[in-house]
Parts: structure tokens; sequence; C-alpha cells
């Protein structure tokens, strides 16, 4: 993330902090160490996550060199999810852009329990009219295109969802998309979209 969309960020002035969630880069030996027969310990996982993602939040908004009223969010896959499950609860965050996210896939082991604790669908309705951003891979084989469309409709305005040829990665292409995004929405308060809006892009 720091190499992908926190350069493209860094190119307009927005500065960005990136943070390893639980089971992810250094931390914990990775996602192949938990077991998946552990569900109270991927619930603590969770929540360690959220409370850290909430630290970076309260982090940025206290350097001197940072507006505390233009702080946004982004996450893409995993972090897609934890993207809109914190801003639904943190009113700093004034804008929302997700890569690959969507809503939880129908065969999700124990769903009823995750949504308790985790459910876009709720989480994105919760926004109040702060502009959501969704960038998804027509291909994605991890987040599909169906959970993309589930958490769109789900959402309020204002919102926008681009739509690339491509699997779970995003192309450069989509990643610029969402960094000219988040800074037009953190320059100008006053210049969000007031309807839902679509497009489709060739990049691979």
């Amino acid at each position: 993330m720091a190499d992908s969309i926190g350069r493209s960020l860094a190119d307009r002035g927005v500065a960005s902090v990136a943070i390893d969630l639980p089971l992810h880069g250094t931390r914990d030996g990775g996602l192949e160490g938990l077991s998946l027969r552990n569900p109270l310990d991927l619930v603590q996982k969770w929540k360690l996550a959220v409370r850290e993602a909430n630290a970076a939040i309260r982090y940025l908004s206290e350097q001197p060199a940072v507006d505390p009223r233009r702080l946004a969010i982004a996450g893409y896959s995993l972090g897609a999810y934890l993207a809109v499950i914190v801003a639904s609860e943190a009113p700093l965050v004034r804008a929302v852009a997700l890569a690959a996210g969507g809503d939880l896939p129908e065969t999700t082991p124990f769903a009823a329990l995750v949504r308790t604790f985790a459910d876009p669908r709720k989480a994105v309705r919760a926004l109040a009219g702060r502009p959501l951003l969704m960038v998804n891979g027509r291909h994605d084989r991890t987040i599909q295109p169906a959970q993309a469309r589930t958490l769109f409709e789900a959402a309020g305005e204002p919102k926008e969802i681009h739509w690339y040829d491509g699997g779970h990665w995003p192309p450069p292409a989509a990643i610029e998309i969402v960094a000219d995004w988040l800074a037009d929405r953190l320059r100008d308060g006053e210049r969000q979209p007031r309807t839902a809006k679509t497009s489709s892009h060739g990049a691979q």
C-alpha cells in the first residue's frame, strides 16, 4: 500500500500512513498460520485491526502538518472491509476509497457471527453522506463483482464505482484514479459528486 497508493498520494501532496494488519506483512507469521477452526482467534485479530486503524487515524489527526478536517481512509481487499467498518464509526474520516472491496461472500463461514462485528452493508449505509469510491476488477475471483455491486447498491450518495479489466490487484491506472479522487475530496469539500456514477476502464 505504501509503495502504490501511498506514493501516488505523496505525488499529489497528500500525506498517508500505511499499517500492516494483524497476520499481514511481517506480523504474526502470516494468514496461513491461523486456523479457521478457531473463529474466536479470528475475531480477536479483527478487533485488534480495527483498534489499530482507529489509532492511525488519531495519529494523523494530531500531526501539526495534517489538517484533521481533511482525513480519508483507503483500503484494499481485507483492508477494504476494514476501511468501511472503521469509517462508519469514525467521524474524522470524510471520504472512503475501497479497492477490491465488497460485501461478504455468500459462503462466509460463521456468517451470522461475522456480521455481528463486521457487516460491510450496514457499515456503508452509516457513512451518512460521506463520499465513497469503489474500484473493482471485472474478473476478480477473490472479491467477486457481485459482492462489489451488493455493497455499492447498499451505499448512499455520493458514490462512484469504477471497473477495470483485471483480477484482484488493481492496475496502476486504477490506483491513479483512487489517488486523484482522494486528493480532490480532501482538497475541496464542496467538489463532491451528488449522484451515483459508474465507469469502466480497459487497464490490464
